[in-house]
C-alpha cells in the first residue's frame, strides 16, 4: 500500500480531490515546489523547498523486507498491440540497478539529465541506478531537444539515456546551434529502445568527445537491460574500439552470426537460445532476478515458483556467439513468411542503413498470392539523393546521388543478402515513420498506410 506521494504542481487538480478521499495507508504528500497546496490540513505537505532547507522532519516508517514482493507495475510501449502491464519485484530493480552502475559507470559526481519518461522502464532504472550513488538529478516536464541541450549546458550535466531518435533530435539542433558548447561535459550515454545508425554514431562521438557510449539490449519484462555493449570509449585507441572489435569477432566467428550484435549479458543475467535440429539460430530465453513476476491480468505463479528459475522468453529470435555475444535478428512475432522462408524486418533493415543514401528504413510482409508474404521496404532519403527508376536516370546531374530501386536491390546483395531476404518493392517514405510514446517504432501502422496504398498487389518474381 502507498505511503507517500509525489506530484508536481502540474497535477494539482488531481493531487486537491485525495482530501476527499480516503486512502489510510497515505502518510506524506511531497509536492515538488515552493508553495503547498491548499489543503484543509497542511501538516502532512513536505514541499521541495523545505527539504532543501533541511528541516528535520521525522518520517518513521515500518519497513518490510520483501524482495520478491511487487516493487512497480510498468507498461509495455505497446509496439506489438495494447500496452501490458509488468510486475516487476523489488530484487529485479536493484540487480538492474547495480548493473548500470557497474558498466556505464554511474557515480556520485554525476549531473543526470532525465530523458525517459519515469513511467518507462529504461527511465525508471537509470534513475534508481543514479539515486543509489547519490547523484544529481535534472529534470524537466517532457523530453524536448531545445530544452535538453538548455539543461546540459546550464547544468554540466555529465550523463543521460536516448534512443536513437532523441539522439538524432539532439544531434540535428546541435548542428543549427554553433554556439551551444554543453558537449564537453558529458561522460556516459546509454542508448536504447533500438540500434543506432554508424551515421548516429559518429556525430554522437563528435559532438560528445568525452563520452562514453554505450548500447543496451531489453524489455520492460526484463526490468531494462540484458545485455550492454560500449560502442564508443574516449580513453582507447580506435583499434580496441567496440565496434570495430564485434565486426572483427563477426568475421572470425566460426557460424558467421546473422543479426546485430547487442553484446555480452550483465552479471546477473542468464541467456540461451532454444534451437530446433542443427540451427544455432532460436528463440532468445532468459532467466534470474531481473525477470518479470507475471504480467498484471495473469494469475499468479504458485508460491514453490521462482522468477530465478523460469525461462523467460523475450519473443526475439537471435544466436550466441563463441565469444558470448548475443546476436539480435528480430522479432519472432514480426517475422516474414515470403516463400516458405523466414525474413527478420530487423535484419534486412540494419543492411539497407549502411547505404550512404538511406536515412531510415522499415521493412514490412504485404500479403501476396504467391509468395504468401512478400517483403517491402520503406526508405527516407538523405539529402541531396533522388529517388527514381533507372529509365530516369537523365533527368540527374548527379547520377551517384540516385537511389532507383534496383541500386538497393544490387546493394543488398553486394552485403551478402539472402536473395529471398531482399525486398521486392521499395517505397519512398516522406514523412516520419510511427513512433510509440517511448520512442519504439510502430511497424504494424506502416503495414497499414502501405497496404491500403498498394493492396491488391501480386508478386512478379
Amino acid at each position: 500500500m502507498p505511503v507517500m506521494l509525489v506530484t508536481d504542481e502540474s497535477c494539482n487538480f488531481w493531487f486537491s480531490e485525495l482530501q476527499n478521499k480516503t486512502i489510510p495507508s497515505l502518510r506524506w504528500h511531497v509536492l515538488m515546489g515552493s508553495h503547498p497546496l491548499d489543503f484543509k490540513s497542511t501538516g502532512d505537505v513536505l514541499t521541495t523547498e523545505t527539504l532543501k532547507k533541511g528541516s528535520l522532519i521525522s518520517l518513521s516508517f515500518n519497513y518490510i523486507w520483501a524482495p520478491e514482493g511487487i516493487a512497480i507495475i510498468c507498461f509495455t510501449s505497446g509496439t506489438t498491440g495494447r500496452p501490458k502491464g509488468v510486475a516487476i519485484s523489488h530484487s529485479a530493480l536493484i540487480v538492474q540497478s547495480l548493473a548500470k552502475i557497474a558498466i556505464v559507470g554511474y557515480g556520485e559526481d554525476d549531473v543526470y539529465l532525465h530523458t525517459a519518461p519515469l513511467c518507462h522502464i529504461g527511465g525508471i532504472s537509470s534513475a534508481m541506478a543514479m539515486l543509489m550513488v547519490g547523484g544529481c538529478h535534472v529534470l524537466t516536464p517532457k523530453f524536448e531537444a531545445k530544452a535538453a541541450l538548455e539543461a546540459i549546458e546550464q547544468h554540466y550535466v555529465t550523463s543521460l539515456i536516448t534512443v536513437p531518435t532523441i539522439m538524432a533530435d539532439l544531434i540535428s539542433l546541435i548542428r543549427i546551434n554553433k554556439t551551444w558548447k554543453g558537449g564537453d561535459t558529458m561522460r556516459k550515454i546509454l542508448n536504447g529502445g533500438g540500434g543506432l545508425s554508424m551515421e548516429l554514431i559518429k556525430d554522437a562521438t563528435k559532438f560528445f568527445p568525452k563520452a562514453k557510449l554505450l548500447s543496451a539490449y531489453g524489455m520492460t519484462e526484463t526490468c531494462s537491460s540484458l545485455t550492454f555493449m560500449t560502442l564508443y570509449d574516449p580513453t582507447l585507441k580506435e583499434s580496441c574500439q567496440g565496434l570495430q572489435k564485434f565486426n572483427e569477432i563477426k568475421s572470425n566467428s566460426i557460424h558467421q552470426p546473422e543479426g546485430v550484435c547487442v553484446g555480452k549479458a550483465a552479471p546477473h543475467v542468464e541467456l540461451r537460445t532454444c534451437v530446433k535440429g542443427s540451427s544455432y539460430v532460436g528463440r532468445i530465453l532468459t532467466r534470474g532476478p531481473h525477470v518479470m513476476l507475471r504480467y498484471w491480468d495473469q494469475i499468479p505463479a504458485r508460491a514453490s515458483d521462482s522468477s530465478n528459475e523460469v525461462w523467460l522468453d523475450t519473443g526475439d529470435i537471435g544466436s550466441i556467439d563463441e565469444y558470448g555475444n548475443l546476436w539480435l535478428i528480430g522479432r519472432k512475432n514480426g517475422r516474414i513468411k515470403s516463400g516458405g522462408e523466414n525474413v527478420y524486418p530487423e535484419e534486412v533493415e540494419a543492411v539497407l542503413l549502411q547505404h550512404p543514401g538511406v536515412h531510415g528504413v522499415v521493412v514490412v510482409g504485404l500479403p501476396d498470392a504467391r509468395l504468401t508474404e512478400m517483403v517491402v521496404a520503406c526508405i527516407q532519403m538523405k539529402d541531396n539523393w533522388r529517388w527514381a527508376d533507372i529509365q530516369s536516370e537523365h533527368l540527374v546531374k548527379n547520377k551517384e546521388l540516385l537511389l532507383p530501386n534496383e541500386i538497393l536491390q544490387h546493394y543488398c546483395r553486394e552485403m551478402n543478402l539472402t536473395g529471398f531476404k531482399i525486398p521486392k518493392i521499395f517505397i519512398l517514405w516522406r514523412k516520419p515513420f510511427p513512433l510509440t510514446t517511448t520512442g519504439k517504432l510502430r511497424r504494424d501502422q506502416v503495414q497499414r498506410e502501405v497496404m491500403s496504398h498498394l493492396q491488391p498487389l501480386a508478386s512478379n518474381l
